[in-house]
């Protein structure tokens, strides 16, 4: 089943490696593109998804709402509230809705009722029992959706730009989780309408989206287990030898809330293992048009590791704040890099287990018009004569 629509220094401890062999990329994969990303929190989400280190297991009951969960305390966890390791180990589901749940003895801890600030520790066991209720503060908003695949457990769709993934506070409406309830009203019994993994809100591409608990479920898990393929095109500034990996934990800013960066050695308690792998797909004079593919789902994890790798992505004025005019460039070109609107980011390829049939299914789709006109521009650029002003 597939579908193709019309989609400083280095830091000492983290590692960055580059193939020997040759990694370039055909260019003719260039209209194959999608992308996963978006978040209304207040951090946005590029690769962000549901996934964790812990040993979990997710099933329910398919006849109604009862959802069952299971997952084993790591040492990274251990000696943390129960309220703060639910929220680390079951991620789909709010910090307010875990609270409850714990307080009305639906997540116990080995078997035992515990408070939500209780400290618990490595070994020990969640599970979790409860009945999910519909979400009932985010209404449906009947809004196009650009629908790649659905059947009755999922819905894949091709996210466009200036588009966040669902509500927060301050932002109730106008996200893609308002118009996939308009289109899948039976979402609202799902945590977070389904959502299972996010793209950034100026990020496009593809995101699949559960559409029933068991599908939910099954996506998680997945997720989880890093067995779902995630694979971007990204233009980034400078030049490559060849394709190579980024190893480097990622954890939120120190000073700066809003922003994500590599770890420091001395900070390493507040951030995850990240795992960035990178192909060559098209060289230029100044830049360098990638296929990217996500070991882990950081948030802003392709982003902050080409930064830290000193090749930020085009147009990403998060991470790579100053336009700095390249010398002998164009007019056309300067003005084409210049007012680029977003980070140059597209996910163009999303594979995963379909919840039901257990098939591989794969699913791919068009670089967005702004993209094609990014790497054109910088074609043409490279054609130009160097003798021209």
């Amino acid at each position: 089943m597939s579908n193709t629509t019309a989609n400083s220094d280095q830091n000492p401890q983290s590692k960055t490696t580059e193939s020997t062999a040759d990694t370039t990329v055909d260019s003719s994969t260039e209209d194959n593109a999608a992308s996963i990303e978006s978040n209304a929190v207040p951090i946005e989400n590029d690769e962000s998804s549901i996934e964790n280190d812990a040993s979990s297991i997710e099933s329910q009951d398919p006849s109604d709402n009862i959802i069952h969960r299971s997952a084993t305390i790591t040492e990274e966890l251990s000696g943390k509230r129960c309220d703060q390791i639910a929220a680390k180990l079951f991620p789909e589901f709010s910090r307010g809705k875990l609270q409850s749940w714990i307080t009305s003895g639906e997540l116990t801890a080995d078997n035992q009722q515990c408070k939500p600030r209780q400290k618990l520790f490595i070994g020990a066991q969640l599970d979790l029992t409860a009945e999910f209720t519909p979400v009932s503060d985010w209404a449906p908003e009947s809004r196009p959706i650009n629908i790649v695949y659905e059947d009755e457990h999922l819905l894949v769709v091709n996210k466009p730009i200036n588009c966040v993934v669902h509500p927060a506070p301050g932002l109730l409406s106008g996200t893609l989780v308002n118009s996939v309830l308009a289109h899948c009203p039976g979402n609202s019994a799902l945590p977070r309408g389904g959502i299972v993994h996010r793209l950034d809100k100026d990020t496009t591409g593809l995101m699949v989206v559960a559409k029933s608990l068991e599908a939910h479920s099954s996506l998680v898990r997945q997720l989880q287990q890093r067995t779902v393929s995630r694979i971007y095109r990204a233009v980034v500034k400078g030049n490559f030898i060849s394709g190579g990996t980024v190893d480097a934990p990622i954890g939120r800013h120190t000073s700066v809330r809003t922003k994500m960066a590599v770890a420091k050695i001395s900070d390493t308690s507040a951030s995850k293992a990240a795992v960035t792998h990178y192909r060559i797909c098209e060289r230029f004079a100044h830049h360098t048009d990638l296929t990217v593919k996500l070991e882990t789902g950081r948030t802003h994890q392709i982003r902050v590791h080409m930064a830290h790798i000193k090749h930020p992505l085009v147009g990403d004025k998060t991470y790579n704040t100053r336009y700095q005019q390249i010398s002998g460039v164009s007019t056309e070109l300067d003005e084409t890099l210049r007012q680029f609107p977003r980070q140059a980011l597209h996910a163009f390829q999303l594979s995963f287990e379909h919840p039901a049939t257990q098939e591989l299914v794969e699913f791919q789709c068009d670089l967005p018009d702004d993209y094609t006109q990014l790497v054109n521009a910088l074609r043409a650029e490279d054609k130009r004569p160097k003798y021209e002003e």
